[in-house]
């Protein structure tokens, strides 16, 4: 057995990216353990979702446990910062959040837990964080500086695959005659995601599928019935989340991987 350490930066950012990885790893009998660096202070719900004195934090906080539960993950853990918001607001630079905190500070905590798990793989993200969200790229520095901190071995880049959304835009519009596939338009967007020749590694995770969807209904407070994620028809989900990609230094050129745990 294994052990999995999952490292995101905010509630329900575990089940886009990582979902299948950490599911297929459970069902394969190896320990896995997620670690989010804040409680998503920042996110919105509409009037009179929370109970009456109940702070988001606290939903959120439930629901990533609720998400834990159905991707079969063992260990939750907050690192305990205040999310940053996106760039460029004024929470950025607020007291104690994510993005204003010392790297190696934030590094040592995260080892800690790579430590004590003796983990042999840890996920992050890439060094854009996926879309340029400050806490996703602090989730980068800080990720890569824990494994060398502790030792962990193999450390995946989390990171959105931009040829393959843009190949499945292309293909719903012909599909569909509609003039532009649904959800967010990327082609404007050089920032969104990795060309598909960085990527080292990609995980086929359609198997599962219903349990990453499961997972993003139990984050209500943030991802909505009406919501993009939730919204998308099966087939259109199944592409757009049954592979997980990821960068592991020193390999490639080219995916050269398929499994985060092969040989361990």
């Amino acid at each position: 057995m294994a052990t999995l350490v999952s490292f995101h930066a905010h509630p329900d950012d575990e089940c886009i990216g990582c979902g299948g990885v950490l599911r297929k790893a459970h069902d394969e009998g190896h320990r896995t353990v997620l670690v989010v660096a804040t409680r998503g202070e920042h996110g919105e719900v509409p009037d009179g979702f929370l109970d009456e004195g109940e702070e988001l934090w606290q939903r959120r906080v439930a629901e990533t446990h609720a998400s834990a539960e159905i991707l079969g993950v063992a260990r939750v853990e907050f690192l305990g910062y205040v999310d940053s918001g996106m760039m460029g607001t004024p929470t950025n630079d607020a007291p104690g959040s994510f993005w204003t905190a010392s790297v190696e500070d934030a590094a040592q905590k995260l080892a800690a837990v790579l430590r004590e798990e003796r983990a042999d793989v840890l996920t992050c993200y890439d060094d854009n964080g996926g879309y340029g969200h400050p806490d996703h790229i602090q989730v980068h520095r800080v990720g890569v500086r824990a494994a060398e901190l502790a030792g962990t071995p193999r450390v995946y880049q989390n990171t959105i695959n931009r040829d393959h959304i843009l190949r499945g835009m292309a293909a719903f519009a012909e599909r569909s005659g509609a003039a532009e596939a649904p959800g967010p338009d990327i082609r404007d967007r050089p920032d969104f995601g990795k060309p598909e020749s960085m990527i080292t590694a990609a995980v086929d995770v359609s198997a599962y599928v219903d349990h990453k969807r499961r997972a993003m209904r139990a984050h209500a407070s943030q991802i909505s019935e009406q919501s993009f994620f939730l919204a998308m028809p099966d087939d259109a989900f199944r592409y757009a989340f049954g592979t997980e990609w990821f960068i592991r230094d020193g390999q490639g050129p080219g995916i050269t991987e398929t499994d985060l745990l092969a040989g361990l």
